[in-house]
């Protein structure tokens, strides 16, 4: 399977950066924390679409250690960005031209990033840049755990990886104890849509939700 990603499509009036710049301060990010040695993944509409599921997004998310967080601060701020902290529970900002950089380091579920899924996280290219991304495991676990009402393309996200991926089903099952109902009912629709869920999938993680007997 190529690794590299196609380039997501606008979405017609959605406010976002140029192109060219988005690309230029992705770069600058990738770059400023790898050369700072912070471990991280990129998670969000930027993974998603680096696993497949082409969709414009005007922010970068990285995810990283709670002990980095503050250290990969300071390395977009000693570059010039402008930086926040909206939530020191789990997320910092900064600020480059219109392009908005989340580092979350705490995300919902109490997903951190620890050292399986930085040990399984794996090198794409986006946008002419390489970079790394969670797994599409760790990503679809997340994805169902920020659904709501408003955020419904994080589910359209999340059945994108299942469709355009080869997953590892044994460590998503592990994964999913995050949020066990919903990787079901996500798994049980992925396979209305004809999308592959290994039943043997579904049946053990309806086993160990309800029970052998129910």
């Amino acid at each position: 399977m190529a690794n590299i990603a196609p380039v997501p499509t606008r979405v017609e009036n959605e406010p976002c950066s140029d192109d060219e710049i988005f690309s230029e301060v992705l770069r600058e990010t990738v770059t400023l924390i790898e050369r700072a040695g912070i471990p991280y993944v990129l998670i969000g509409g930027l993974a998603s679409t680096g696993h497949g599921r082409a969709r414009w997004t005007h922010d970068i998310d990285f995810l990283v250690r709670p002990e980095d967080a503050d250290r990969t601060l300071r390395a977009l701020q000693t570059a010039g960005y402008r930086t926040e902290r909206p939530d020191p529970r789990w997320l910092f900002k900064a600020f480059s031209r219109d392009v908005i950089i989340d580092i979350i380091f705490r995300s919902t579920g109490e997903i951190r990033l620890d050292p399986e899924m930085l040990q399984r996280s794996v090198q794409l290219e986006l946008f002419g840049v390489r970079a790394r991304f969670a797994p599409p495991e760790d990503l679809l676990v997340m994805k169902v755990l920020v659904h709501d009402e408003d955020g419904t393309r994080h589910w359209h996200d999340a059945l994108g990886l299942i469709a355009g991926n080869e997953l590892d089903w044994e460590y998503l099952l592990r994964r999913a104890r995050r949020a066990p109902r919903r990787v079901l009912s996500l798994l049980i629709y992925a396979h209305s849509r004809d999308l592959h869920v290994p039943n043997r999938v579904i049946r053990s993680l309806f086993n160990e939700i309800y029970g052998d007997g129910a």
